[in-house]
């Protein structure tokens, strides 16, 4: 089934409802607490897409599990979140790959390369500071500025 077509809001709500194997009532309990969203028609009516469908039978599983309709708001929020961020890292992960890909044919191998590694534990970066007192014809000890005068 292409994209589009598993989008396509095509069934009004009580061959929804039946398809789901819920009342139609339930669908509008849903549609109340934000867990779906159907389409509607210039006249108002609520159209159901197989997407729609499948985002039910979610809702059914999650709700036979024990979780009441905020549990379930919750999770399918919290699912729709880990998709994203997996396909960000899958974004970035190819990124990574063609820019290793454009460094080695540049020349750099493996080997010249430094792996970026997270430490075990935080690490704490101090900027060096030019300490006058080490500079080459300078006088050594605290009080060296004095006496060189």
């Amino acid at each position: 089934m292409t994209d589009e077509r598993f989008h396509r809001a095509v069934y009004v709500i009580s061959v929804a409802a039946e398809l789901a194997g819920v009342h139609p009532q339930t669908l509008r309990i849903y549609e109340r607490k934000g867990l779906l969203a159907p389409a509607r028609t210039a006249g108002g009516s609520r159209r159901y897409s197989d997407a729609d469908l499948a985002l039910l039978g979610r809702i059914a599983e999650l709700t036979d599990s024990g979780l009441n309709l905020a549990g379930v708001q919750r999770v399918l929020e919290l699912e729709r979140e880990v998709a994203e961020l997996r396909s960000q890292l899958s974004e970035a992960r190819q990124a990574h790959a063609e820019y290793r890909a454009e460094l080695a044919a540049r020349g750099f191998t493996g080997a010249s390369l430094v792996p970026a590694v997270r430490p075990q534990r935080p690490v704490t970066l101090y900027r060096a500071r030019r300490d006058p007192a080490a500079e080459p014809g300078a006088a050594a000890g605290p009080d060296a500025h004095r006496r060189a005068h």
